[in-house]
């Protein structure tokens, strides 16, 4: 007997693993910054984005208000694209293409 599985990247359930976006977005990196506060949320994202090629994916997991605000402010500054912005229990994923 052949059980069906889910697709790459998805767990049994059928839901993405945790952290990860789960509206359809295109796979790529992760950064979880959850237990970081402003400056040092930028600071990270900005740091990981440098070292990814024009073009990739990245889909920062963070926590509050001020790094809600301020992480996809700053990408869009640096020419970055924000493709998402979504809820993930007590955080959101901020889905960002290097520019």
């Amino acid at each position: 007997m052949v059980v069906p599985q889910p697709p790459s990247g998805q767990a049994p359930s059928g839901k993405p693993p945790a952290g990860q976006p789960s509206s359809g977005q295109p796979p790529g990196q992760t950064i979880d910054i959850t237990a970081e506060v402003c400056p040092m949320t930028f600071v990270r994202t900005k740091l990981k984005l440098e070292r990814m090629r024009s073009g990739e994916i990245l889909h920062v997991r963070l926590r509050g208000d001020e790094p809600l605000r301020n992480v996809p402010r700053a990408a869009r500054d640096e020419g970055h694209v924000i493709l998402a912005i979504e809820g993930d229990g007590d955080a959101h994923i901020v889905t960002i293409r290097r520019a």
